[in-house]
Formats: structure tokens, sequence, C-alpha cells
């Protein structure tokens, strides 16, 4: 089994779980740093240093997989449609199975909450629609009777390694820190905008599952924490790990600019106009995927990282 981007936020974890359950696995990734987290399974994977953007251009990363032999590729960094293109082309002759990993960004603004898969596509901005080409793209192949495919759609991927998004639905460190101190949160939208996060080894669970379920193929499916939250509920639930009450500053768009900055502003925006509340129960009834962290135990888990590594301050108070 091939895993592309297997030292990543979801490979780190994925992999682990493969060669537990019996899987011979093969990491593909660039080679320019070491999974997020040790494990003593990383001893028996076989690692494959590939720079995907620079073998795409010469026309040879599909067969570079594809003369991997897999029985099953797990796609964890496909962003276009021609990158996917390029991979079934190569993978059309075996016929592996094919998981791709989306996003629930292929949803847009939806009039339904919470949203299934089932839902017209709506996505908007360059991430969101090629993510939604490549799933029309996939699911037209496994439905000719080419390469078979599973599509899983992650919320805000989560854990220990990487700055994840707060509960103002940005990456600004400072959240962490006013929350933390008791200062005031600066939020928009009435802090009515909906975050759906989900860790990644949940993610991983998702993957593993789907790998053993043939009903699975040629479907999509949401990857995300049981419940979505909003950014007032994200704020009280960080401020209540120091024993506060969230002290929220409720403004309007543009003095929530003003007070932030632009790019950490359009990155709240992105997520708020978006406010994606994605259902679960295909995941769970199909693949037998159950959650293990709630929207907050992810984010606890990632702070406590982002703090011991310092990547986040909170002003030294216990949590």
């Amino acid at each position: 089994m091939a895993v592309i981007g297997g030292t990543g936020h979801i490979g780190s974890y994925l992999v682990p779980r493969l060669v537990r359950a019996g899987h011979e696995v093969i990491a593909v990734s660039r080679g320019e740093r070491e999974p997020y987290h040790e494990a003593m399974e990383w001893q028996s994977v076989r690692r494959v240093n590939a720079d995907r953007d620079a073998e795409e251009l010469a026309g040879t990363f599909g067969s570079r997989i594809a003369d991997l032999r897999p029985d099953a590729v797990v796609d964890l960094i496909c962003f276009t449609p021609a990158s996917a293109q390029h991979l079934l082309d190569a993978l059309r002759p075996a016929r592996p199975l094919l998981l791709h990993c989306g996003t629930i960004w292929v949803h847009g603004r939806t009039p339904r909450l919470p949203v299934t898969e089932d839902e017209p596509r709506t996505a908007f901005g360059d991430y969101g629609t090629d993510k939604a080409a490549v799933e029309a793209l996939l699911h037209r192949e496994t439905h000719d009777g080419g390469v078979p495919s599973v599509i899983l759609h992650p919320g805000h991927i989560s854990g220990p390694g990487w700055p994840v998004i707060t509960p103002a639905g940005n990456l600004d460190s400072d959240v962490w820190r006013r929350l933390a101190v008791g200062e005031p949160l600066t939020l928009p939208a009435l802090g009515l905008g909906v975050l759906n996060h989900v860790h990644a080894d949940d993610v991983a669970q998702a993957f593993e599952k789907a790998l053993t379920q043939p009903a699975a193929v040629g479907a999509s499916f949401h990857v995300v924490a049981e419940q979505a939250m909003t950014c007032r509920g994200l704020a009280a639930g960080v401020a209540a790990w120091f024993g506060r009450e969230a002290a929220l500053d409720l403004v309007e768009w543009d003095e929530f600019e003003r007070r932030v900055g632009s790019d950490h502003a359009a990155a709240t925006r992105d997520h708020i106009e978006r406010s994606i509340a994605a259902s679960i129960e295909r995941a769970r009834s199909i693949l037998g995927y159950t959650p293990r962290y709630s929207s907050l135990d992810a984010l606890r888990e990632s702070l406590r990282w982002l703090v011991e590594h310092r990547r986040a301050d909170v002003a030294g108070q216990p949590f």
C-alpha cells in the first residue's frame, strides 16, 4: 500500500495504524522532514522520496507510484484535477483502490445544516472548487469502471505538531493568550461563525476503515468531530481550561480587520463565510467511523504542543 504524503498531518497517524493492522506500507513524501510524532511502526515502513510537483511536470510521478505495485493508494496531497488525472492515468492498468483526501470546503454557503454528502457542491475559492472538481473526476472514473476510489472530506485538521484554526477562525496565536489571561477576544458576526474541527488521528481512523469497506467505493464521506461549534462556544471552552469565562468583544467586520490585521481577518472570513457543520452519519453507518476527539479535545491537544514548543504563549497559565 502506498501513502502519498505519508509523513504529513494525516499520514503521521495513518501509517502506524496501517502497519498495526498488518499492511505493508510505502510512505511517499518529499523527504524533507520526519513524521509529526514518533512511533515504532515506522521502522517497518519503506520510505520513498518524491517531489510530486516536479515529477508531475516531468510526467513521471504517476508511473513512479504505479511501479510500486500497490494494491491501494492513499493520496493525501492531491489538490487539482490535473494532478488527479495524471495519477489516474498511471493507475488505470492495475486499478488499485484509490483513497483521496478532499475537504469539507467542497461545500460553500449551505442552505441546510448539518450538510450531508448529497448536497449539491457550492464551493468557492480555488481550494474548494479544485477539490470539488477532483471529487467529480474520481466519481466519474469509478462509475465508468476505471480506478475505484473513495473520497474522504476532513474538516479543520488539528493535532500536535502544527498551528491549528483558533476559536477566531484563523491562525492568530494571540487568541490563545487572550483566552488564557482573560483579555477580551474580538470576534465578528456575533461570534456565531461555525467551525468543524477534527483530530488528525480521527481522519486517519476513517482512512483505515475505508480500506476494508467495499460499500465505500464510489462514495464521499465527511470526516469531522461529532459536533461543529460556534466561535463563541469554542472561545468559552478554551477559556474554561484556564478557569475563566471568555470575555468577548463582538464587532463589525471592518473593526475586526482593523484590530487583527488583514491576513487574520481574511482567514476568519474564509471560515465563517462557509460556517460548515458536516454530518458524519454516512461515515458512521458505512465506515464505522467513531471520532475519539471532540472539537475542544482536538484543540486542547494542539495547544499543549504549541505551548510546549513555544509556538503559542498562554502567559504561563496552567491548563
